[in-house]
């Protein structure tokens, strides 16, 4: 199952809407085929192993990360696949939430014979497609929260300068996790004072650049950015409200840009439970966020951050500095965030922490 979940790990990123799943064939103690999601979605991870297993699978186990689908979409159901390879034994880690399966995949297994064993590994399962779950049982992605400043959390100096706070090594890694999610969202205001890319610019993973979104209530983005202007090669989502300027909407869509419309809060701040929720329903899945301070108090506040991974250089700019994280109206201890601590690193100079988030 530790093999199933790190080939699991290769689709994040890529296979949304779907989950990432791995899938490993075993016979005689030996692995006989190994499959994960492919990109978009398609093939399945049981479609990859069996094909790679052939014959051998007769008889074999099949270890699983995710409860295999028991319904025709795309492709037949990989309950399917697994019964007519003849898989003696099905070992899954956890069952998939999604209405059209949700225990059916499990059953048709049973029914038909196959002995099947969950539960195996559940917590690493959950966590790696914790996006998937999500999106299933809340109608959210997850959302991750990056931050990269000095150490006292200070993300440009009194004046703006802001390039580069940490080493090459940090921001490769920041390029890496880009890699691993669907999607980038910003502010309009980092969007206009950075002019950014958003991509993944890692050597072999440029083309795994994911979805680039703007949180733009004002609709500000110059159709002349850099995101609008390649909008066609790597798509760009901008949210924005209802009732902004029609020749401004026009201008982006002319460029490519997708410019989706949610409702405001009664502080006429774009509500961003309901834009995380247009983002699932098109099947978006991990958000990766970069900024900026605003956009980051305001999710932070709205217990909208389920992670926050965060890049800190060994410097001290000071409190006249921009801050990482603008207010969150915390009057008391009770009140703040709790955070768990998920893993940490060291690249080079920096140091990386990143947490799970006590959303409750």
């Amino acid at each position: 199952m530790a093999v199933a979940l790190r080939l699991a790990g290769r689709g994040l990123g890529q296979v949304w809407p779907n989950p990432a799943v791995g899938c490993v064939v075993v016979r005689n103690d030996r692995i006989v085929g190994r499959g994960w999601t492919q990109p978009g979605g398609r093939p399945h991870a049981e479609f990859e192993a069996l094909r790679r297993a052939g014959a051998e699978a007769l008889g074999a186990t099949a270890y699983i990360t995710l409860e295999p689908c028991a319904h025709y979409g795309e492709t037949p159901p990989c309950t399917m696949a697994l019964l007519h390879a003849g898989i003696r034994r099905a070992v899954i880690a956890a069952t998939d939430p999604d209405p059209r399966v949700d225990g059916r995949g499990i059953e048709q297994l049973r029914q038909a014979g196959v002995e099947v064993m969950l539960g195996v590994a559940k917590n690493e399962a959950e966590h790696l497609n914790a996006g998937f779950l999500l999106r299933m049982r809340a109608r959210r992605p997850l959302v991750t929260l990056k931050l990269a400043t000095s150490l006292d959390g200070r993300i440009a100096t009194r004046t703006g300068a802001s390039r580069w706070i940490t080493g090459e090594e940090a921001r490769h890694r920041a390029h890496h996790l880009r890699a691993t999610h669907d999607a980038i969202m910003v502010g309009s205001g980092t969007a206009l004072a950075d002019d950014p890319e958003l991509t993944s610019r890692l050597p072999g993973l440029e083309d795994r650049s994911p979805v680039r979104i703007v949180l733009d209530g004002r609709l500000r983005l110059p159709a002349s950015s850099r995101l609008a202007r390649t909008a066609r090669e790597v798509p760009t989502w901008v949210i924005t409200r209802p009732d902004v300027d029609a020749k401004r909407r026009a201008a982006l869509e002319r460029c490519g840009v997708e410019v989706l419309t949610v409702a405001v809060t009664p502080g006429e701040h774009l509500d961003l439970g309901l834009a995380l929720a247009a983002l699932a329903a098109r099947g978006l899945t991990r958000v990766l966020v970069e900024g900026g301070s605003e956009v980051a108090a305001a999710l932070l506040r709205a217990r909208l951050v389920d992670r926050l991974v965060w890049f800190q250089a060994p410097l001290l700019i000071g409190g006249d500095g921009l801050p990482a994280i603008a207010t969150l109206a915390a009057d008391a201890l009770a009140d703040c965030l709790r955070l768990r601590r998920s893993y940490s690193l060291t690249l080079a100079r920096d140091a990386v922490q990143a947490y799970i988030v006590d959303t409750e």
